[in-house]
């Protein structure tokens, strides 16, 4: 990725449908060239919208979106130089794979040889070389996401947007997709905006991930800092497993906070967004921050839980607990040994260190 050149830049967009309702509200974001930009949220969220006012496929109802340097707004879609893959494939079924994906150069007039040229450069860079003569429906489903996406990419446009392109595909085959989009990504550097409900996915593929939720981002970052560094509480239930106790803060100096969770329980944690002593606050902790049966004095919190279920994953054992109240505080114990001596039922200790939990808004209501 080349050193952060904005390469399109949304202004102050809103966007409504009914003239009352905003699903965008007054969205600013920029986009580096050549980076791997998700717009990752819940059904409704806004990111969908966002993605076909930059295609061109929906207009903006105030604000400017702006492409290498200049607006785009009054621009059509087929002038904007935007490659597209859509989440139904949208192939045309009389045609076979080679045509399908010269379609867009005929589009432009390129001529056969050059033609010929880059949809079998095309067609080997998604290893599909030698499908040319077939048609979509001779094809599996991930066969022909791929033709979508050599479909996107054969005329070398500016920048490619993917709209939920795995959501049809069963789980491995997805998951095989997803490491495929990413390495021709990073293989010819072209800018791509992905959007998806699928936070693992986000993670994965991303250079940098926007949430939506609402019509509004509500963090913009790297896929590591808003797993270990959420902003709010949303962001910190929608990207991974988190643990959330809801309380009231009873100190509050800088960085650090004591909070009074349910049942006179008190946790240590850092403030990250919170009002001040007296306010709600939601704690973030990941299952995978808490120890069971920690070493005596290594951890500033330290708690009773009782075991409530055990469910094996191979690598780890998924334990949810009744912690602080919540029945359903996850802990994941790392199978390192191959073996954990922990049973239901049974009464364990529970610690975790203050860093490790983050203070953020209350919960809605």
């Amino acid at each position: 990725m080349s050193e952060q050149e904005v390469f399109v830049q949304f202004k102050d967009v809103q966007k409504s449908y009914d003239g009352e309702t905003l699903v965008v509200k007054s969205f600013n974001l920029d986009i580096y060239r050549g980076e791997f930009l998700t717009m990752l949220g819940p059904s409704g969220s806004g990111k969908t919208t966002c993605l076909m006012m930059l295609a061109g496929f929906e207009a903006t109802t105030h604000g400017d979106i702006i492409l290498e340097g200049r607006s785009i707004n009054n621009l059509p879609p087929h002038r904007r130089d935007i490659g597209m893959v859509f989440q139904n494939y949208a192939l045309f079924p009389h045609m076979t794979v080679f045509e399908n994906i010269a379609y867009p150069l005929e589009m432009r007039k390129v001529g056969k040889d050059e033609t010929a040229r880059r949809v079998a450069g095309a067609l080997d860079m998604v290893q599909l070389g030698g499908f040319g003569h077939r048609r979509p429906g001779q094809l599996s489903g991930g066969q022909q996401q791929r033709v979508a996406v050599a479909r996107a990419l054969v005329f070398e446009p500016k920048i490619v947007l993917m709209d939920e392109p795995l959501g049809a595909l069963d789980r491995q085959l997805r998951e095989q997709m997803q490491y495929e989009i990413r390495h021709i990504h990073e293989s010819i550097g072209v800018t791509v905006v992905y959007v998806t409900h699928d936070q693992g996915e986000a993670l994965t593929m991303s250079n940098r991930i926007a949430v939506f939720n609402d019509g509004v981002v509500q963090q913009l970052a790297s896929p590591d800092k808003l797993y270990q560094e959420p902003a709010n509480a949303f962001v910190a239930q929608f990207i991974g497993e988190n643990n959330a106790l809801s309380g009231k803060v009873i100190e509050h100096d800088g960085a650090r906070c004591t909070v009074e969770a349910e049942g006179g329980h008190i946790v240590q944690a850092v403030a990250i967004n919170v009002d001040g002593t007296g306010s709600r606050t939601t704690i973030s902790l990941r299952p995978e921050r808490v120890i069971i049966n920690p070493p005596e004095g290594s951890v500033p919190n330290l708690f009773d839980g009782r075991v409530e279920e055990l469910i094996f994953h191979g690598d780890h054992l998924r334990t949810r607990l009744n912690v602080c109240g919540h029945d359903d505080f996850i802990v994941k114990v790392p199978n390192s040994a191959g073996h954990v001596d922990i049973h239901t039922g049974d009464t364990v200790k529970v610690g975790w260190q203050s860093t490790d939990a983050r203070a953020l808004d209350a919960p809605e209501g």
